[in-house]
């Protein structure tokens, strides 16, 4: 067995990539003992050698570690996001003026890279153990970087909030997974696929309890309703890298472990018939989907409305994003999968550029609040045009990435014959358009305040940084068609049956 797993741990190179970034990123700020761009720039080298591995492996099938994890384009797709989304929020945390400013010298550097490498495991994972112990790195990490600016009374109250949910709802899923292995006798959620696809139709009480109870602990990590009352005050209190760390990379890390694990353990099959899902006879499990996806979109998008602060605006946009994205996966078809795919990728670079214009305004004004941004469209034009950019594209106005991601969620409701889903849908685009145009009132129709009129500026560093998001947020709204293929041959596979 030992050369056989030697043999395989090649396909592990990614993973280990991180690792070792992660022991170099340490010595390096022990070595180095002051603040220092070197720390990220290593970190940044590490996460490309780590990317070029993965694409490397792009269209692979392999298990690891006795079937502990898989390596399928499925879960390359999601590192090529990870790898993406912790580049981007490293070179936020260079011109972030809350960790320029706290005690702290790194350690947000490998903070971040730990939560990738979790993410990594996660969205890899086939066991409930490993997609459990995976899910605590994530969160453990997250706990830390929560409360990274410890003198800041908002930030210590939000990593203790954020500690509490966690703790609880891990102990719920843990305790699930446990009754779940009690019942099949087995961890590797393709065995118990096999185990319960042998037995008919499930009519167990105990596998709807389960369904429930993991979904709580899934549903914390994507911040969908009714596990979402840690997300405003953890939003509102963590540095905004941090923030946008976690709007992105985090919840995408439980979606990638999320629609494995349902669209695994729950089908009779891998084989597609007509394109959809064999789920297993007695097993509702869509039905739960529907519930917190329309949860999460009709309270996310209403609370919004009545927030004036940014942080808190864009963590409710967030719930009711992920509301929209679980929508694809109430289709449960290979569309459905399709649509999450192009709408994550979406989502990174408009909620991404939205957290970083966020930044650049805080860093000036040292205020997210909105009503702080009178005027600011004629003061800062440029980043006022971006927000404008982001704004639109998480609302789903045509020609940006954010409508291209919501129509095909749609399309694909449309097509399973779920009209009144993609109408609720719909409806919550339009609610959502009030508070993201409010941003861009605020902006842009409204006059500063006397002795606020100046001129704001800003490096080109920012300027450079922003037009990272704001390109790709319209070019894939205008030209989406590598974009939707990618997506499509990434959701074509599930990993070794």
């Amino acid at each position: 067995m030992q050369p056989q797993i030697l043999s395989k741990i090649t396909y592990f190179l990614p993973e280990t990539v991180l690792i070792i970034t992660l022991i170099v990123c340490i010595l390096a700020d022990v070595i180095l003992k002051k603040k220092s761009l070197v720390v990220s720039g290593l970190a940044i080298a590490g996460l490309l050698v780590s990317g070029y591995f993965v694409y490397l492996q792009y269209g692979m099938e392999a298990s690891l570690f006795k079937r502990m994890i898989v390596i399928d384009p499925y879960a390359s797709f999601f590192k090529f996001l990870f790898i993406l989304s912790t580049i981007f929020v490293l070179l936020f945390a260079v011109s972030s003026k809350e960790f320029r400013d706290a005690e702290h010298k790194n350690e947000h550097t490998y903070l971040f890279l730990s939560l990738a490498l979790g993410a990594f495991l996660m969205a890899s994972s086939v066991n409930m153990l490993m997609m459990y112990l995976s899910l605590e790195l994530v969160s453990l990490t997250s706990y830390v970087l929560a409360g990274y600016t410890k003198k800041e009374k908002r930030s210590s109250e939000a990593a203790m909030k954020y500690i509490i949910y966690g703790a609880a709802s891990s102990g719920i899923m843990i305790y699930a997974m446990s009754l779940l292995y009690g019942y099949t006798g087995t961890m590797n959620i393709y065995e118990t696929a096999r185990i319960l696809t042998a037995t008919g139709t499930v009519s167990s009480p105990m596998i709807i309890i389960v369904l429930i109870m993991i979904t709580a602990g899934f549903g914390y990590k994507i911040s969908s309703v009714p596990f979402h009352f840690w997300t405003p005050d953890v939003y509102e209190g963590s540095p905004i890298p941090v923030t946008a760390f976690l709007a992105v990379t985090s919840s995408a890390a439980g979606f990638s472990v999320m629609i494995r694990f349902f669209a695994t353990t729950f089908l009779k099959s891998s084989a597609f018939v007509a394109g959809s899902w064999q789920i297993i006879d007695g097993i509702k499990w869509t039905e739960i989907i529907i519930v917190l996806s329309v949860a999460s979109m009709i309270i996310g998008n209403f609370v919004a409305v009545w927030q004036t602060s940014m942080k808190r605006l864009l963590a409710y946009s967030s719930i009711a994003q992920s509301g929209y994205i679980m929508l694809g996966l109430v289709v449960a078809n290979q569309a459905g999968l399709t649509a999450m795919f192009i709408y994550l990728v979406a989502y990174l670079f408009m909620n991404l550029g939205a957290f970083y214009a966020t930044m650049m305004i805080a860093n000036r004004l040292n205020s997210d609040n909105i009503e702080d941004m009178k005027g600011l469209g004629y003061r800062s034009p440029f980043v006022s045009i971006s927000m404008v950019v982001f704004m639109f594209a998480l609302s789903g106005i045509p020609s940006t990435a954010g409508f291209i991601g919501k129509f095909y969620i749609f399309s694909a409701l449309i097509e399973k014959q779920m009209l009144w889903l993609a109408f609720i849908g719909l409806a919550n685009s339009v609610v959502s358009l009030f508070f993201y145009v409010k941003v861009v009132k605020y902006m842009f129709l409204m006059k500063p305040d006397e002795g606020y009129d100046s001129k704001v500026q800003y490096g080109y560093g920012g300027y450079v940084m922003l037009m990272l998001f704001a390109v790709p947020t319209i070019f894939f709204g205008l030209y989406f068609v590598p974009l939707v293929k990618f997506a499509e041959a990434s959701a074509s596979f599930f990993g070794l049956r």
